[in-house]
């Protein structure tokens, strides 16, 4: 499992703080004109909103049936009131943080005396919602072997349609303090469920299994499915209400977690608690897991280029370096021989340096790309040359000292490049007009580096090629991560997305190049592509494409294929291919061969483009 931020002993001090800064909803009077005489419930503690209205209050005697124990992480258990209020909006479960492994067990009925606080996996500034919670518990065991509270239904009958509400403007946008509409909102619905023992029928896979023991499903199987069987995220109000978290309660050691890829199916009930983490929001944390039956899928294969068409791809290779095992090399390379079907150029993203992130100043990337080279020859494939520019060390963001740059490979027997005065790294290549064409002055050249927008960040790498007489321009670009965005699942709604304003920055510099190379001829044989960590839909998408100078290719695909990136249960495009007006007819293929499946050479699917200059 992976291993959980401990929860702050001082949680009562963290909501104080988050009270003061009107990041969470509530008050403290609210909080004392709780108290009465009757017993406080678990009800009472989660109220009809996402805060506790005895927020930062000691309890006593609360009573609940455990219905599930956590021994490792963020160690507690979770227990329910079997004696259900009327009001669907009102949790009947809750998370008890010990910190210490718990010495309850599952179906033992319980008292707990403690301090109510709402946890923030991730911190504040993360936008995440909070778990309602009972801290330095005293526990008393009243009974043992009880019959747990009947597990609340997750399917496509009981989730809404509809993802969040819109957070109040009052609030930053924030929903904390709306009251729960469990049955309009799929948000809402997860909310009032929040600690308590829900289940799950048969249900599809949408999220591999990852290194973390988890996967996801989707409960609504129709819902925006993709071609092999994910569920497609095309556009920001199309969240999947359906998807679903998944780990398990046992340690690994005692019970394994099953391997999954998207397309198969979660069989039988999965039941246990619903949590809510940071790496993925509402999560079912089963006591009791379905069992995984396969599905047919497997790496998709593209076709290969014709003698007279062009194929460019692009990869990101997750962080590729010399000190990586030979198998990853060989798998990768295998991938560019056998399911790439050997393009003529290559560009590829996330090559480290020759010792890649030991942090001595190296930017050289002379073995990584000999190695790679080499693996590909090995697999069949061409003798592939490359060209690029080293980064200044440190400077292009990534692993601190991996120095990740952007990598032209291309097959000489098939095209050539067009050595320009190649440039540096702090050397911007710009365009000038030769006997009525487009040429650059530095190739490989980097675009505009001193620019702000790429600071810390990968600057796009320009290259000029020549295919059977016609020059192609190819610009490889990495764009600035999503890191810092808040998830799908924020307290704020819709999220903020903060990363996104670099990257419409990015976008603009290298769409005003295209212009450039456009103006001077506007036949151009242009492509732009690499990871551009956005959407199609996005406005990074719709700033490279402005004025007409680039068309996103991926857009040519019918909606239920275009992804090339799975997170959280959601396939979306993160890398992209996209074309100058010249380039009318082409044939398209986001190559689906890792981000489907639990065993990954690198988490992008490359995308090939195929056409006749």
């Amino acid at each position: 499992m992976r291993s959980s931020h401990p929860r702050s002993a001082a949680v009562a001090a963290l909501v104080a703080s988050a009270l003061a800064t009107g990041l969470l909803a509530g008050s403290a009077d609210a909080a004392e004109g709780a108290v009465s005489a009757d017993p406080i419930r678990i009800h009472d503690i989660q109220g009809t909103t996402r805060i506790s209205p005895l927020v930062g209050k000691q309890v006593a005697d609360v009573q609940g049936i455990v219905t599930g124990v956590r021994t490792y992480g963020s160690r507690g258990f979770w227990m329910q009131d079997p004696d259900a209020d009327d009001n669907d909006a009102t949790s009947e479960g809750v998370f008890v943080f010990t910190s210490s492994v718990p010495t309850v067990a599952v179906g033992d009925a319980v008292k707990v005396s403690g301090l109510v606080g709402e946890y923030v996996p991730g911190g504040l500034a993360s936008g995440n919602q909070s778990v309602t919670q009972i801290s330095k518990p005293v526990v008393t065991v009243v009974s043992s072997g009880n019959t747990l509270p009947e597990a609340a239904a997750i399917n496509e009958y009981t989730v809404p349609a509809e993802y969040a509400p819109a957070g109040d403007p009052a609030a930053a946008g924030s929903i904390n303090g709306l009251a729960l509409e469990p049955s309009r909102y799929a948000l809402d619905f997860y909310e009032a469920l929040e600690g308590m023992n829900v289940r799950i029928g048969t249900s599809r896979v949408v999220g591999a299994t990852d290194p973390y023991a988890e996967l996801w499903v989707t409960v609504k199987g129709w819902e925006n499915t993709a071609k092999r069987g994910g569920t497609i995220y095309g556009s920001y109000e199309s969240q999947n209400t359906g998807r679903l978290q998944i780990q398990q309660l046992a340690p690994l050691a005692q019970q394994p977690f099953p391997v999954a890829n998207v397309g198969d199916k979660l069989t039988g009930t999965t039941e246990g608690p619903l949590d809510f983490n940071q790496f993925g929001g509402y999560t079912l944390v089963a006591r009791t897991l379905g069992t995984v039956k396969a599905g047919t899928l497997a790496p998709e294969k593209t076709k290969a280029q014709a003698a007279n068409e062009l194929a460019v791809a692009t990869y990101n290779v997750e962080n590729l370096d010399p000190t990586d095992p030979q198998e990853k090399f060989d798998n990768l390379a295998k991938a560019v021989v056998e399911n790439l079907a050997s393009p003529d150029i290559v560009a590829l993203e996330e090559i480290q340096d020759d010792n890649g992130a030991k942090n001595d100043g190296t930017v050289s990337a002379e073995q990584t790309l000999t190695k790679f080279t080499a693996a590909i020859t090995a697999a069949g494939g061409p003798a592939y040359q490359w060209r690029t520019v080293n980064p200044e060390n440190n400077k292009d963001g990534g692993e601190p000292g991996g120095n990740i740059r952007q990598v032209f490979l291309f097959n000489p027997a098939r095209v050539s490049f067009t050595e320009r005065a190649p440039g540096d790294a702090a050397t911007a290549t710009g365009v000038v007009k030769e006997q009525g064409k487009a040429a650059l002055t530095h190739s490989p050249g980097r675009i505009d580096p001193a620019n702000p927008a790429w600071a810390d960040s990968r600057k796009p790498l320009a290259g000029e090629f020549v295919f059977r007489g016609k020059t192609v321009f190819v610009i490889a670009n990495h764009f600035g991560s999503k890191g810092g965005d808040e998830g799908l699942t924020s307290i704020h709604q819709p999220p903020v997305r903060s990363s996104e304003t670099k990257r419409l920055l990015q976008a603009q510099a290298v769409n005003g190049f295209v212009k450039e190379l456009l103006a001077a001829d506007k036949n151009a044989n242009v492509i732009a592509l690499g990871d551009i960590n956005d959407f199609e839909f996005s406005a990074t998408a719709n700033a490279l494409a402005d004025g007409g100078a680039l068309y996103p290719a991926i857009k040519s695909l019918p909606k239920a294929e275009r992804y090339s990136y799975v997170y959280q249960g959601n396939a979306q495009v993160l890398d992209q291919i996209l074309t100058s007006p010249a380039i009318k007819t082409f044939t398209y293929d986001s190559v689906h061969i890792n981000a489907e499946f639990s065993a990954q050479n690198s988490d992008h699917d490359p995308q090939v483009l195929r056409f006749r200059p």
